[in-house]
């Protein structure tokens, strides 16, 4: 512990240590310390990752606005993407460390949020009807930085807030402190992001907060915690929107494992584990997986758009991600990320950051979601001295209500109503169509990545599959099949670039009667060209799972939809030949529709949501298919 205890006695004389982290992983028994220089760079894949001996090489600092490396808007605040190159690893057990670090209470004032409870109420309530109640998407994370000024030095402070949090948070991910020179960030991250070790490639979708104020948790408003329907559905669409993300980082698009409750000194989550095969280099990983969508919302790359739209200021290093990068014994790559969450930024003047957001859905509360925000910064101020400190040397952690007969039983439940496509092992070449073998498709992506999972679906029914983006789906002649994928907006706009380019490439399929799949957004478009009016829901369908009749078959299956075609009767006579509608009993809405070498389905089969998606899928398309040998363009 020499190399800590001399960092220690540079930090309390006043002098400047060099760039250093300091991490304690999950639940181990020790820390880690890395130092080395700091490097910064303009990209991920510029990250440096320099072969030779195993172990952790680089540890990045990845800053929100790093997110435009895949195109996505941002509110563009300039923050580096820092790497500082591991030149010395020491592991220090957690007793030494706890005994080193410094023991005094961090001194911080004039704390106050730069968006006070009632502006961000009125945030939610715009973002609710305005996003959500529009067809933007499903769900959106907006922020909000609890700001103070620290009275200690920003390494004492920082260093002495790492002790209070290995003392008072339990159930961390990372529990750590980095400084680069010109920053300090200290946090307990309840959250990997991504993980990439021996091949295999992990994430870890968390959502539902039950807030406990670090009181032992009581067992009975737990289990209605678990019971609620919000904070379920909550969890549901952030996973089917990380599996959307595991569709393209691994080969076999990830299997989900869970639910899990993550237990906290302030908060208790519940999360999935996905897990998955994969051969791309890590930074290639971490620029597919830009950034989760418990901190975004998705679909991604609008949630993105209405951030930007919504918030004052850019994220800084809030919603990023540590990276710590190296080889393992073999010497293949490995890869550890744990989401920049519950973690405060120090600058060299003392100024302090907590920024913290809230998931929105459907059923959001302004209070409810005001009141996240506080329970979710609780943790981090606590160690920072703003607020009651929920644990102490000493005192000895509440029972695990995770392992309570009920509440696993609780959690279980959540599973029933899933998808077994994404929950179950999948063999290559099982449930395979004869039907399909030697078919291809091509499937055009609306801005939204389920076309990831419906990639995965199609290849397992047979299918060899090609992705491409709606502005530049290129000529579809050589495909016996072309699937027009799901996206946000108004199917109804007769301006937007994205809905004239996906109505005239449906137009033209419908005219060459080739093969055509319609999903969701891309079923809209198809029902408008076949005469039905569209219309928007007073309520969306946004993370909805119902059962319904589909051609006389009952299916449950999970929709994210605000629009959708109606019609008054069960069938429909076209210039594109006659077509067969699976209408809503209540309002007529139109769930899917089939004629002469077209199908459409305004549910998305793809999703973990749809226990019934992939058996939809093995009806629709051999009779799709059957009505045509491949596409021959005419003369």
């Amino acid at each position: 512990m020499i190399h800590l205890n001399d960092l220690l006695t540079t930090v309390s004389a006043g002098a400047d240590p060099g760039p250093f982290a300091l991490v304690r992983r999950a639940d181990a028994d020790q820390l880690e310390l890395f130092t080395g220089p700091v490097r910064t760079v303009d990209r991920l894949a510029d990250i440096p990752l320099p072969e030779g001996a195993s172990g952790p090489r680089t540890l990045a600092l990845v800053p929100f606005r790093q997110i435009t490396e895949r195109g996505f808007a941002c509110v563009d605040d300039g923050m580096p993407l820092e790497c500082l190159l591991v030149t010395r690893h020491e592991r220090i057990g957690l007793a030494e460390a706890l005994a080193a670090l410094p023991d005094q209470p961090v001194r911080a004032s004039d704390a106050a949020f730069d968006v006070t409870d009632e502006e961000y109420a009125a945030a939610v309530d715009r973002v609710l009807a305005e996003e959500i109640g529009r067809g933007e998407g499903a769900n959106f994370v907006i922020h909000r930085t609890l700001t103070a000024t620290v009275q200690d030095p920003p390494l004492v402070a920082a260093l002495a807030a790492l002790r209070r949090l290995l003392l008072g948070e339990r159930g961390a991910y990372w529990t750590f402190v980095v400084y680069t020179g010109d920053r300090v960030l200290v946090g307990a991250s309840p959250e990997r992001h991504v993980s990439v070790d021996d091949g295999l490639v992990m994430m870890n979708p968390i959502s539902g907060t039950f807030r406990h104020a670090g009181a032992e948790p009581d067992r009975a408003a737990l289990l209605r915690f678990l019971a609620d329907q919000k904070e379920v559905e909550e969890l549901y669409m952030v996973l089917d929107e990380e599996l959307k993300m595991m569709a393209t980082v691994a080969e076999d698009g990830g299997q989900v494992v869970g639910p899990y409750l993550k237990e906290m000194s302030h908060l208790a989550h519940t999360e999935y584990l996905l897990a998955g095969r994969g051969t791309r280099d890590v930074r290639d990983v971490l620029r597919e997986t830009m950034f989760a969508p418990t901190v975004t919302g998705s679909p991604m790359e609008n949630a993105c758009r209405v951030i930007a739209r919504h918030e004052r200021t850019g994220r800084r290093y809030y919603a990023g991600v540590l990276a710590l990068l190296g080889h393992d014994d073999a010497g293949r790559q490995t890869l550890d990320a744990p989401i920049l969450i519950r973690t405060a930024e120090i600058s060299p003047d003392g100024a302090l950051r907590v920024s913290v957001g809230a998931t929105l859905v459907r059923h959001s509360t302004a209070a409810g979601e005001v009141a996240e925000t506080h329970a979710k910064a609780a943790g981090v101020l606590a160690a920072l001295g703003l607020g009651p400190q929920a644990a102490r040397a000493g005192r000895e952690a509440p029972p695990r209500l995770a392992d309570d007969p009920d509440v696993r039983a609780a959690l279980a439940a959540r599973n029933a109503p899933l998808a077994r496509f994404w929950l179950d092992q999948r063999a290559p070449g099982v449930g395979a169509l004869p039907a399909l073998a030697g078919r291809s498709a091509l499937v055009v992506d609306a801005e939204d990545t389920f076309t990831g999972m419906l990639t995965h679906q199609l290849r397992a029914l047979g299918l060899a599959v090609t992705v491409r983006p709606w502005h530049a789906p290129g000529p579809f002649d050589g495909y016996d099949l072309v699937v027009v994928g799901p996206g946000p907006g108004d199917p109804g706009s007769t301006t937007e670039p994205k809905m004239r380019a996906l109505r005239g490439l449906l137009a033209g399929l419908l005219a060459a009667g080739h093969p055509t799949l319609a999903v969701c957004l891309g079923h809209q478009l198809l029902a408008g060209l076949l005469g039905l009016p569209l219309h928007q829901r007073d309520a969306p369908y946004q993370g909805l799972q119902r059962e319904i009749d589909v051609f006389g078959t009952p299916r449950r299956v999970g929709f994210y939809a605000t629009f959708t075609a109606r019609a008054g009767a069960d069938a429909l006579d076209t210039s594109y030949g006659r077509v067969e509608l699976a209408r809503d009993a209540a309002d007529g809405a139109v769930h899917a529709l089939r004629g002469p070498a077209f199908a459409g389905v305004q549910f998305h089969p793809e999703s973990v949501l749809s226990p019934d998606g992939i058996a939809v899928l093995a009806d629709l398309l051999p009779a799709v298919l059957s009505t045509a040998d491949r596409f021959e363009p005419t003369a």
